[in-house]
């Protein structure tokens, strides 16, 4: 982690200075004019190392200016905008300060920048042990994932045995529109459901012949065909009494064969895929492998309820 992220106090503190040392005090105040003036400009660019190598000829040429030049080189290795910041090439700069230079201006800011690193030191050393063991957790409920997604499958295997081995047939289908899910019951105990297609204008009750909406209201299946276009199908005995005398109030016709069928023969490949959208024309669409079990286990005569 980097100055910005761990000390908006430091980084403020940094600034400060910076300005002050710098832009305020002025690099070509003395006779080094010129070097001073080019670190300034590689800094002012972000080119630090640049800055620093300019620094260093100030300290190899000016030995009279090295206290100042040593606290400047601090603050660049410190900057919380340098990638390369080097927090201990820092503490170098401003601790040769505080022992060689007892006299000098820079001195107390110094010793006052030598806190602030020690101080981000340790914080960058806790957040790098948090995110070290944050890591360690990850893996470890990475691990519990796997071992709880086999589980569920383990669980899913059994379901599904346990539904094949079914003796009894459904006595209610239920269809909840908005859910998109259909589901066999069996004495008000859901034995399975599916993940199901609706007419391509779901919203709202069918009230006339090609409104490719699927019927709300309470239902039975009335016939089962096992050579419809749709692989198999059960039909459902829409419209009912309540649906009829809307559709001759309305002055139309109500419409019918609303089925609840597997995908359209010369298409099963499209498989689960064919629910990510409503393609009906006012049925209810499931995979074939699907409409095969549902084909099995609900025989004419079982209630259907469709709700919004």
């Amino acid at each position: 982690m980097g100055l910005c992220s761990t000390g908006g106090f430091f980084r403020l503190l940094v600034v400060g200075i910076m300005l002050t040392a710098i832009l305020g005090g002025g690099c070509s105040h003395i006779d080094e004019g010129t070097l001073s003036q080019e670190a300034n400009q590689f800094f002012n660019q972000g080119n630090y190392g640049a800055a620093l190598g300019k620094y260093e000829q100030l300290i190899a040429n000016y030995p009279a200016v090295e206290d100042r030049v040593l606290f400047e080189m601090g603050i660049v290795y410190a900057y919380p905008r340098n990638a390369q910041k080097d927090y201990r090439k820092s503490l170098d700069c401003f601790q040769k300060i505080v022992k060689d230079y007892p006299d000098s201006e820079y001195r107390y800011d110094s010793q006052m920048m030598i806190l602030q690193i020690h101080n981000v030191i340790i914080k960058d050393q806790k957040i790098a042990a948090q995110q070290a063991a944050l890591e360690t957790s990850r893996q470890a409920l990475e691990g519990k994932a796997d071992e709880i997604v086999a589980l569920q499958e383990k669980i899913e295997a059994l379901e599904e045995t346990v539904f094949t081995l079914r003796m009894e047939s459904a006595d209610k289908v239920m269809i909840e529109k908005q859910a998109r899910r259909l589901s066999l019951l069996s004495k008000g105990e859901v034995i399975k459901t599916y993940k199901i297609a609706l007419g391509g204008n779901p919203v709202g009750p069918k009230e006339r012949q090609g409104d490719n909406k699927t019927p709300e209201g309470t239902y039975h299946i009335d016939a089962r065909n096992g050579n419809s276009g749709f692989h198999l199908s059960l039909h459902i005995s829409y419209p009912n009494e309540h649906d009829k005398k809307r559709a001759k109030k309305l002055g139309v016709s109500p419409g019918g064969d609303i089925m609840i069928h597997g995908i359209k023969n010369g298409f099963s490949q499209v498989g689960v895929s064919h629910a990510e959208t409503d393609w009906t024309e006012g049925c209810i669409a499931v995979t074939n492998q699907e409409m095969e079990e549902i084909y099995k286990f609900v025989p004419i005569g079982t209630v259907v309820e469709i709700t919004p």
